[in-house]
């Protein structure tokens, strides 16, 4: 196994990371709020164009042939942005789960941009992330997967009001996704909602380290208070020893020669287990350390508050995880 990733996923992930700091700035996370689709304008074609949208399809269907140790670290700079379109639905566990059914149709649009996907699994619970928004939805149904693409949705309340969910209520046309395993499509939306769970963590602490440097009380920065450093040394820890668990679970899925299934579900339980938790202390470290203005709508830190506690809970939260891990153990 090699333990550092190599020369070129570094300049991939540093290639996406400035794309989404120009075309992803926190405005236009905030504008996704009250426009029509929730999207940021431009974002999807820049995405496809650069090559993310089809990193897990298949070379011989036009894609890059690349895998989830390829993608994880992307996904995290997209937690990191902020970025409200479903990125780790449509390229994590949509577009692989059309390349091994084989359709190619679906395939082709969904890897050029010029559709949407998103995904309604048992592991996700009831509401599906931009069903209003999205062209298709593989569906979990009867022990399989289907891709939808004419359903119904009933629009549901989020905390996080850049991330849009809705609820199917009825599905009237789908095509069957034979050949594409459910539990696999499980534990890649589990994987990637961890990586992105590392990326908002990330997030939060910059900004309350730039927060905490900038504030003074009593005639010094908040930062040089030894509290203070305690709580956002936790958060550092916590998510130094997620990230590689995240990184671990993402080979496991990605190399599923060397193991068995029950290994995979144990590898990417664990981060999902342990990035929750790093997210949901990062995200309480930082309301603490901002105090009262970490609460107000126009400040920027709730939207990565919002989006970290929201992840933390998609796709199993830690409890469910962790139980999940005791079974792969036998204990």
């Amino acid at each position: 196994m090699r333990f550092s990733f190599t020369e070129e996923q570094d300049m991939f992930r540093d290639t996406v990371r400035d794309l989404l700091a120009d075309v992803c700035p926190p405005d236009a996370v905030r504008a996704g709020w009250d426009n029509d689709d929730g999207r940021v304008p431009g974002l999807w074609p820049a995405l496809a164009e650069m090559g993310m949208l089809s990193i897990l399809a298949p070379e011989e269907d036009g894609g890059l042939g690349m895998d989830e140790v390829d993608l994880v670290r992307l996904l995290e700079e997209t937690g990191y942005a902020g970025v409200p379109d479903p990125i780790m639905e449509h390229v994590a566990v949509a577009v692989p789960a059309l390349a091994e059914a084989g359709a190619s149709g679906h395939l082709a649009a969904a890897i050029a941009g010029e559709t949407t996907c998103t995904i309604a699994l048992t592991g996700g619970g009831d509401y599906v992330v931009d069903a209003e928004g999205a062209d298709l939805v593989v569906v979990e149904r009867d022990g399989g997967l289907v891709a939808a693409t004419e359903y119904r949705v009933e629009p549901q309340a989020s905390i996080d009001r850049s991330r849009r969910l809705g609820k199917l209520v009825a599905v009237d046309s789908v095509d069957p996704l034979s050949g594409a395993d459910p539990i696999l499509a499980n534990d890649r939306a589990a994987l990637g909602t961890a990586a992105q769970c590392i990326g908002v963590a990330r997030r939060l602490l910059d900004s309350t380290v730039d927060y905490v440097s900038e504030r003074r009380q009593f005639g010094k920065p908040v930062g040089t208070y030894q509290a203070v450093k305690h709580h956002l040394a936790d958060v550092r820890l916590g998510i130094e020893f997620a990230a590689p668990l995240v990184h671990r679970a993402a080979w496991s899925v990605a190399h599923p020669e060397s193991h068995d299934v029950t290994t995979r579900a144990r590898d990417v339980s664990m981060a999902k287990a342990m990035a929750a938790d790093a997210v949901d202390r990062a995200c309480r470290a930082g309301l603490q350390c901002h105090g009262a203005i970490g609460y107000t709508d126009e400040y920027d830190l709730q939207l990565w508050l919002k989006r970290g506690w929201a992840l933390a809970a998609a796709h199993g939260d830690a409890p469910s995880h962790r139980d999940r891990v005791a079974d792969a153990l036998g204990i």
